[in-house]
């Protein structure tokens, strides 16, 4: 048999074949041992898909949330959207919390870090202290009060939500307000605000202030202006006025025949 440089994976290929009793292909290892190793290929790079543009988002949005009858089904089409960024890195949809079809609705600015962790809006310290300031008045997230967001998403770093965002989260939030019905809408805090008003100006300007919020399907709801109650956790010192917020609140409330 014609000697062939040896290396450690050939003897071991010729020596299990001769335990074998099988005659080595002296030829056939030669040529193996002598061809040129394959080049090595680069992996194809992973092409993510392409996001369709704001426009088709915002149509896809406008869709789903028409097309839900009630709250339960609108809840499950934004659950089913993929057309906020947002909801990559969010371990939640947070929709809403509390009782459908209450006289009053609290829209804030979306989920922090409890929220998503536990699918519901205002849970944390705010959250409880909102409770608090309802109460107050009389109203209950138990009884006679709903409790949604501008943004259903967490951003990264409790971030505000960006206007593009917020723009296709907008359709399902103004169906929220259709099929809910609500005597009164409570914006806690700027990003809410000037998002429903379409307004420059901020919270301080604006709290205490009746405002008129008006659906793409043409409900129009009154809108009260509130600060944020995490604002208030930051800054006791204005909860006096935040007071006498939620007391025009309740009046304007009673007026509308929401009590």
């Amino acid at each position: 048999m014609p000697e062939i440089s040896e290396n450690k994976a050939f003897k071991a290929l010729r020596d299990w074949w001769a335990e074998m009793g099988v005659e080595a292909d002296t030829g056939l290892l030669r040529a193996l041992e002598t061809a040129p190793a394959p080049a090595r290929t680069e992996a194809a790079p992973v092409r993510r898909k392409a996001r369709p543009s704001l426009d088709a988002r915002i149509e896809e949005a406008r869709n789903l949330a028409a097309g839900a009858a009630d709250l339960p089904a609108l809840k499950a089409a934004i659950e089913a959207f993929d057309g906020c960024p947002l909801k990559e890195g969010a371990r939640s949809t947070v929709v809403y919390d509390g009782v459908p079809g209450s006289a009053v609705m609290v829209i804030g600015e979306g989920p922090g870090a409890q929220e998503d962790a536990t699918g519901k809006p205002f849970v944390g310290r705010a959250g409880q202290l909102l409770d608090r300031m309802l109460a107050a008045i009389g109203l209950s997230r138990q009884t006679n009060t709903l409790i949604t967001n501008v943004n259903y998403w967490r951003p990264p770093g409790n971030r505000n939500p960006e206007k593009e965002e917020l723009a296709v989260c907008r359709p399902f939030v103004d169906r929220m307000v259709e099929l809910s019905a609500p005597k009164l809408i409570i914006s806690a805090g700027n990003v809410p605000t000037q998002a429903l008003t379409a307004s420059r100006s901020g919270i301080m300007k604006l709290r205490g202030t009746e405002q008129a919020f008006t659906t793409s399907g043409g409900v129009t709801t009154a809108l009260f202006p509130l600060f944020h109650p995490a604002f208030l956790l930051r800054r006791p010192q204005e909860k006096s006025r935040a007071w006498r917020d939620l007391l025009r609140i309740e009046q304007r409330l009673a007026e509308l025949g929401g009590d």
